[in-house]
């Protein structure tokens, strides 16, 4: 297998949340559209503030989460983010930055909205995501 053309598995893809549903063939259909991305220590993913029109699962490495300057969490192997830029263009809510070496894959906004307008379990898990996040935030 072509290294720069690595896919997410299945097996990845299922430890996200919003992905945890999804048959097997959902799931392969899903990696293939994701694409391999690597960034080193130091490399900004997103920038709070700024658009995103990209959700990522980490597959290696560490990434730490800042909101108005502060840190408020670390991500690592089998974390993803970016899933409110897949429903709605607003601005990233977070500065993600890389700790150390990332490889990650990235999914477009323009390909994850038809696969989960063709998927209701998606979208539902997708609410249930953000309600969590709300929760999060309101307790703040």
């Amino acid at each position: 297998m072509n290294r720069l053309m690595s896919k997410p598995t299945p097996a990845l893809l299922r430890n996200v949340r919003l992905f945890s549903d999804l048959d097997e063939r959902d799931l392969e259909s899903l990696a293939d559209e994701f694409n391999e991305r690597r960034f080193g220590a130091g490399d900004t993913l997103a920038l709070e503030g700024e658009g995103g029109l990209m959700f990522f699962v980490v597959e290696s490495g560490e990434l730490s989460v800042e909101q108005h300057g502060e840190s408020v969490s670390t991500l690592g192997p089998g974390s993803s983010f970016g899933e409110v830029a897949l429903i709605d263009r607003r601005p990233r809510t977070a500065t993600v930055t890389a700790v150390s070496d990332v490889t990650a894959y990235g999914l477009p906004v323009f390909v994850f909205r038809p696969f989960v307008e063709s998927r209701p379990q998606v979208a539902w898990k997708m609410l249930e995501a953000l309600a969590d996040r709300l929760e999060i935030a309101e307790s703040r």
